[in-house]
Formats: structure tokens, C-alpha cells, sequence
């Protein structure tokens, strides 16, 4: 499984904006590259925003009941070519709409970060990085430390049963723990990230605020992306849901070699019922 950003110094003052626009039950992932409409599969794809040297994209999979089975991004793989870099360079911020069109699946917006410098806690995920936040609400820009009531919501954690199997929350005050305009980012033990045994190439967080569960991010290094990796893993599962909807089973990286693109997906979207 994967791991979780803990704390981040982030700050919206500190991002570059690239680009803001307006925003089935089976468990097996999708055919990708020329198989992506086989099986009765449509694939539908949202606008192209620039990153790098090339561009991302998001898509949802449909199959031919018209149901969601997979959201994702696509990457084109000259995009991890001039990237900010240097010693000024900040993290730059991509919002990418999900397709016209497309089925509920659970997300409302996707975010793409290229952190050049990683971010706190350094020891752990300093290596430049992206972060690909796939949201579930649009509340991240209540999560402002300068609101009133942001200790006692930033302490307020989702209820045991909502907790996905092996996750928690970073050890400390939970305030400290929050990042703006994000939420709690929520780790796997079972990933190991430990000062001077964690070798961060990637990871699947969670995220919260306020008692409810926001978001589910990839986070990733160019280096490791750049190898073409192929993985597939299982996705951790709470015991009950806090809302109604499809919710992903399988996360897996890879490359297109037809489209030059990588693809990042959260696959096997199964319908759950709140409870």
C-alpha cells in the first residue's frame, strides 16, 4: 500500500496557478491505449492544461450501461520536461476539470501539484514530486487557518468505522497537521515512512477535514514516473461510508505507449451506500 503526506508548509500565496476552470460496480480496471473502448468501454476526457512541456488531462471509463469504472489522469510524457526547477522555483498548481459529460463518480475536481523542491516533512518527501488530489468535496478553501473555528474542525476526525483499513492521522497536534486549503493528509502503517528507512518513490494518501474524508491523492517523484513504472495495488476500504457513491478498489500507474502518456487511475469503482 501507500503513504501519506504529513505536514506541509504550503501556502496558496506560495503556488503557482497554472490553470483553473470550472469544475460500475465492477471491481477489475479498464483496458488502457488502443483497448480503452474495447469491452463496451467509452472513455471521455477532459480539457487539456498545460504542465511542463506538455500537457494533463483527466478521463473517466464508462462501460456500456452507461456506469463509471475508472477516474484518472493522463500525463504526456513530454510534460515531465521543463518543469520549475531552479532554486526560486515554487509549486505549481494545475486545476483540472472532469469531462463534460461524464457520470458521477464520486469526485467533484481533480488537483495536480509539481512540487520541484518536495515539501515537509523534508526527511520523508523532500524529492521533487507531484501530487494528483482527487476530490470528493469543494471545501478545501474552508480549511484556512485564519478562520475562527479552524483548531477545533482541523481536531474534529472522521469516526473509526469511515477510516480506511491501516490508515491514521500524523502523529501531533492535529492543527499543526492540516494543511491549507487541503485538509489532514492520513498515512498507512503499512507503508513505512520512517525518518531514515523510507525511500518515498510513491504513495496513496487520504485526506480529511472536519470530520469528513475530502479526498484520495497519488502522490509520486518525476524520477520514479520517468521509469514508465507498472503498478497495480489494492485500495484500503473502511468498514461503512460517509456519503453514497462509487468509490475506487484498485489504484495503478502506467504507461500509454500508443498516446505518450502516463496514466494514473483509481479503477474498480464500486458503488457503496452511506451508513
Amino acid at each position: 500500500m501507500h503513504t501519506v503526506r504529513t505536514a506541509s508548509g504550503f501556502a496558496l500565496s506560495a503556488l503557482t496557478v497554472l490553470a483553473v476552470s470550472g469544475c460500475g460496480d465492477s471491481a477489475t480496471p479498464i483496458a488502457r491505449g488502443s483497448d480503452a473502448h474495447a469491452h463496451g468501454t467509452a472513455t471521455l476526457y477532459g480539457a487539456e492544461q498545460p504542465l511542463g512541456e506538455g500537457n494533463s488531462r483527466t478521463y473517466v471509463a464508462v462501460d456500456g450501461s452507461g456506469k463509471p469504472q475508472e477516474i484518472g489522469i493522463r500525463i504526456s510524457e513530454s510534460a515531465l520536461d521543463g518543469l520549475p526547477d531552479g532554486p526560486d522555483a515554487t509549486t505549481t498548481m494545475v486545476m483540472l476539470d472532469l469531462p463534460a459529460g461524464a457520470p458521477e463518480t464520486g469526485f467533484d475536481h481533480v488537483m495536480l501539484d509539481w512540487n520541484p523542491h518536495g515539501h515537509d516533512p523534508e526527511v520523508l518527501f523532500g524529492k521533487p514530486h507531484f501530487d494528483m488530489h482527487f476530490y470528493m468535496t469543494d471545501t478545501e478553501h474552508d480549511v484556512d487557518p485564519a478562520a475562527p473555528d479552524f483548531a477545533a474542525k482541523a481536531a474534529n476526525l472522521p469516526e473509526p468505522q469511515f477510516v480506511p483499513d491501516g490508515y491514521g492521522p500524523p502523529p501531533g497536534p492535529a492543527e499543526a497537521n492540516t494543511v491549507p486549503f487541503m485538509g489532514m493528509h492520513w498515512t498507512n502503517a503499512a507503508d513505512g515512512a520512517i525518518p531514515g528507512s523510507f525511500d518515498f518513490t510513491e504513495v496513496l494518501l487520504y485526506g480529511s477535514w472536519d470530520g469528513d474524508f475530502t479526498f484520495i491523492e497519488p502522490m509520486m517523484t518525476r524520477e520514479w514516473l520517468a521509469t514508465k513504472p507498472e503498478i497495480r495495488e489494492e485500495i484500503s476500504q473502511p468498514a461503512a461510508y460517509q456519503r453514497s457513491g462509487y468509490f475506487p478498489t484498485v489504484y495503478t500507474v502506467d504507461f500509454d505507449e500508443q498516446a505518450g502518456e502516463y496514466v494514473i487511475a483509481l479503477s474498480g469503482l464500486t458503488m457503496r451506500e452511506a451508513s
